[in-house]
């Protein structure tokens, strides 16, 4: 059996209700508690359809499931059950009496919701819970509760890098030695030791002496020669960063009494 605590913790997680097969009707909406016993009877599902309302479909049978409830019903059968269109949030005997006929239910009679889910925030709607007058057969205390902050992260795409290589054209000089032949006449007087073999032959002739002259060239070659290895890896890198929230928690007043100085209800004295 569905306490009201579960539905409390439901609510509080944002849950859909699920139909006896597992899928999703819609997201937990409101749910109705039983006058005669004070436990949860009747909860809506938010289907999305604008103007539609939300179905109601019986606890009996039901079970909690994470943060689901899965009733024992079809999904078809609950999305074309009665609708909650009331803005008071109110369930009449007229109602009730349709819902149990359309559900083949032994009839019986369900108070105002003691829950209500917030349509945009998933969560319960602590001023309607603050205000709704305690259903019959119930105690005469009521419960105070507050929204509790849960900061986590996820991780998710912050950019992309790649590698991409490219040619590019730059000036290298160099300084290398080079070298070449000049020419240079000697002149020798004859002496009396190499006079005889300076005047072998005819007195007067005509002759030619030829030499080579040489001259360094610069030359270059280029050569590609693998210099490095280039990769892109990842570092994790954590810094501290401040979530700022709002957060509602329910007060509780008296009317017709006076407390003593300084105590309120709200601060768990």
């Amino acid at each position: 059996m569905i306490s009201t605590h579960d539905i409390d913790v439901l609510l509080s997680s944002g849950g859909d209700v699920l139909d006896q097969d597992g899928k999703k009707i819609g997201r937990i909406g409101r749910v109705y508690l039983d006058d005669d016993g004070g436990q949860p009877a009747w909860i809506t599902a938010e289907t999305g359809f604008f103007g539609s309302g939300e179905p109601f479909a019986p606890l009996v049978d039901a079970t909690v499931h994470g943060h689901d409830v899965r009733v024992a019903y079809g999904k078809d059968r609950v999305k074309d059950a009665p609708h909650s269109d009331d803005a008071d949030g109110h369930l009449s005997e007229d109602q009730e009496a349709e819902l149990y006929r359309y559900y083949a239910l032994g009839s019986a009679r369900a108070g105002e919701p003691l829950f209500d889910q917030d349509e945009q925030a998933g969560r319960a709607d602590l001023t309607d819970r603050a205000t709704t007058t305690s259903p019959a057969g119930t105690d005469d205390a009521m419960t105070r509760s507050e929204e509790r902050l849960h900061v986590g992260t996820r991780s998710d795409v912050a950019g992309t890098a790649r590698l991409r290589k490219y040619i590019v054209t730059e000036q290298v000089t160099e300084t290398v030695p080079v070298s070449h032949d000049e020419l240079r006449v000697t002149r020798e007087p004859l002496t009396d030791a190499d006079r005889g073999d300076a005047l072998v032959g005819g007195d007067l002739t005509e002759e030619e002496h030829e030499i080579t002259l040489r001259a360094d060239r610069v030359f270059t070659e280029k050569e590609a020669v693998a210099v490095e290895r280039v990769r892109l890896d990842t570092e994790t890198v954590t810094e501290q960063q401040q979530v700022t929230e709002e957060v509602r928690k329910e007060q509780i007043e008296v009317d017709g009494a006076d407390l003593p100085a300084g105590q309120r209800l709200d601060d768990g004295r």
